[in-house]
């Protein structure tokens, strides 16, 4: 009973911690400690847990949570390098005449780049995607339906997921904002969630295509579990307890050169 008391307790500062963070910008142990009247050493600790689940990055003296997405011009131009690799080994895992759906992301704009001059079927919510490949003529493409989202360059919604349900590709290459070491995949926004679960049923084989900086970055809603995915690709070998949640549910990890064992 008193564990159990402790644990809502534990909870219930965690909300508050996070919405001090979303209302306020950093925070520093001080200041929550004295907001939420317990010791700066609970605060840390629940600070490290929250870290630890991507909820925050903790930073000298404090806190601070990245709410919300990134629009897509500012994510864009960053870790292209890695972003490449990573695209240039999921692509060699297409054959010619394969259908594959490609998720909104710049990871999956990456992978466009390289399926040019290739003899496939795309299909995607990603509106740069749909721009990269709309004059090859070689690419079959399916834009699926939806609501507009401008600055991320996607299209959400029922009509989305309702089209999604009707389709069936051999391979989904998913982004993500960050994958906990659980394994569990995870995004910043809630209402892109339905439209990857949508994909994640709609694909033969799931690919995880995630840079270094998404184990574990950040994401407050869950995507889906390691179980529903077969492989992840990577540009450097992923931490211990991440790789080890992977490999009990089967998933290989690819790391771009190499599989990582």
């Amino acid at each position: 009973m008193t564990s159990n008391v402790h644990r809502v307790l534990a909870e219930r500062r965690h909300q508050l911690i996070l919405r001090a963070l979303r209302s306020g910008g950093p925070a520093a142990v001080t200041d929550l400690s004295e907001q939420l009247g317990v010791s700066p050493a609970t605060i840390r600790r629940d600070l490290v847990k929250l870290e630890e689940d991507g909820l925050l990055t903790r930073v000298h003296g404090g806190a601070v949570v990245e709410e919300g997405d990134q629009p897509f011009a500012e994510v864009a131009e960053v870790r292209v390098a890695e972003k490449d690799a990573i695209a240039e080994r999921a692509a060699a895992m297409v054959r010619d005449g394969q259908s594959v759906l490609l998720d909104i992301g710049t990871t999956a704009y990456r992978l466009a780049r390289q399926l040019h001059g290739r003899r496939l079927t795309v299909i995607t919510s990603n509106l740069v995607v749909y721009e990269e490949l709309i004059d090859d003529e070689g690419i079959e493409l399916v834009l699926l339906g939806g609501m507009v989202r401008r600055e991320y360059r996607s299209l959400v919604g029922f009509l989305t997921e309702d089209n999604l349900r009707q389709l069936h590709a051999d391979w989904l290459f998913l982004g993500t904002s960050g994958v906990r070491p659980g394994g569990q995949v995870m995004d910043t926004t809630v209402v892109e969630v339905p439209v990857k679960r949508a994909m994640i049923k709609a694909g033969e084989k799931v690919v995880l295509l995630a840079d270094a900086a998404k184990f574990p970055g950040h994401g407050m809603a869950q995507v889906c579990g390691p179980e529903d995915l077969d492989v992840v690709v990577t540009n450097e070998p992923v931490d211990t307890a991440t790789r080890a949640s992977l490999q009990e549910a089967r998933v290989e990890i690819i790391v771009t050169g190499r599989v990582q064992t």
